[in-house]
């Protein structure tokens, strides 16, 4: 099954629906996805993105990438909420060879999760709220930023770590595309970084075993730092989880086109 939904523009735009979580609940199809920028959206990618029906955005990018790339288009309806989570910026294209890509990023994901709790856990609201859905939420690349907020929304969801950690290296479905928009911006050069765009399971693996080893596990480094208690999970799992006895049979994807 492809969770990629194809986009002239965009990359790495992709449904998070039907992974199995709390009590053999899937994740709902068409409520939660994920992205590269929705600053690409024009023309006929536009006309995609509106027949999703997507009533909330958040871009998790910071002040400086939105004002070079641009933000989703305003729409009726849409609700826009800009959450930069990471407060240490990088830059992952001009790393040296001898940089190790699980083990570097992995420590920038852990960096994160301390440094963008006020963030991360207005996003978790967003996506808690009842009337919030469809929603999108995305980074530069969509692997990132994008790819912690989805682990950490996945496991409040019950969602095993073998099937967050595929989710994540989904993203190299779509490497070259973004390796390719990399060098339409530097005059068609490559990465010193042979990382870059790269999303191994070694990665999220990292960070995840890194979350249990410093706060016990995943829910709680939520509830310690995020504040997350069992009401609001109670609520991500309402709003996002098909209800019990439903949507029991498995995957049972709407979308198309490919990386």
């Amino acid at each position: 099954m492809n969770r990629h939904i194809a986009f002239e523009r965009l990359h790495n735009f992709r449904d998070v629906g039907g992974y199995r979580g709390y009590g053999g609940r899937p994740v709902r199809w068409g409520r939660l996805y994920r992205s590269d920028s929705l600053g690409k959206l024009r023309g006929e990618d536009w006309d995609r993105f509106l027949a999703l029906g997507v009533r909330t955005v958040i871009d998790l990018r910071y002040d400086w990438e939105i004002a070079a790339k641009g933000r989703v288009p305003d729409a009726p309806g849409l609700r826009y909420h800009h959450l930069s989570i990471e407060h240490r910026p990088y830059d992952q294209a001009a790393l040296g060879p001898d940089v190790e890509t699980g083990r570097f990023l992995a420590d920038r994901y852990a960096e994160v999760a301390h440094d963008g709790v006020a963030e991360l856990r207005c996003a978790l609201d967003v996506l808690a709220a009842e009337d919030s859905g469809p929603v999108v939420f995305h980074c530069a690349s969509g692997k990132d930023r994008t790819g912690l907020l989805a682990a950490l929304v996945l496991s409040l969801l019950g969602v095993a770590e073998d099937d967050i950690v595929a989710d994540f290296t989904l993203t190299e479905l779509a490497t070259e595309r973004l390796l390719a928009d990399w060098r339409a911006d530097h005059a068609d050069q490559d990465p010193v970084w042979p990382g870059y765009g790269r999303a191994p399971a070694g990665i999220m693996r990292l960070f995840l075993a890194d979350l249990a080893a410093t706060h016990g596990s995943v829910r709680e480094y939520t509830a310690e730092l995020l504040g997350a208690d069992e009401e609001l999970v109670a609520a991500l799992r309402r709003n996002l989880l098909e209800p019990a006895g439903e949507g029991r049979s498995g995957a049972r994807g709407t979308t198309v086109g490919s990386a």
